[in-house]
């Protein structure tokens, strides 16, 4: 396996660890269709600003998120389509996982 490989999967790795926090997928869900700023990702969290900006920090820190200052606001979003894209699709097997348990409850 070459060095860029495994680089690739140190770094994909990495973002998969980023992405254990159940709060920072609901951020990356809540920025799916566009931009918003802390107090508005506040409110759709329900979570204290404080953790809500520790959360978009690492985010933005591994490159998931990016931001942009307009006057006394920041507003987020994702960098990268593709973000949405993997996990809309992660999302996807989980769904077909739970049906299937589900299937298989109501036969026993």
């Amino acid at each position: 396996m070459g060095e860029n490989n495994k680089r690739i999967f140190e770094l994909q790795a990495e973002v998969c660890k980023t992405l254990t926090s159940p709060k920072r997928l609901e951020i990356i869900h809540a920025l799916k269709d566009g931009e918003k700023t802390v107090t508005e990702l506040v409110n759709i969290l329900g979570i204290p600003k404080a953790n809500v900006s520790q959360h978009l920090s690492i985010l933005k820190n591994k490159g998931i998120l990016k931001s942009r200052r307009e006057g006394v606001n920041i507003f987020y979003s994702i960098a990268n389509p593709k973000v949405i894209q993997a996990c809309n699709l992660m999302r996807e097997v989980l769904t077909e996982q739970l049906k299937q348990q589900e299937l298989l409850l109501t036969k026993l």
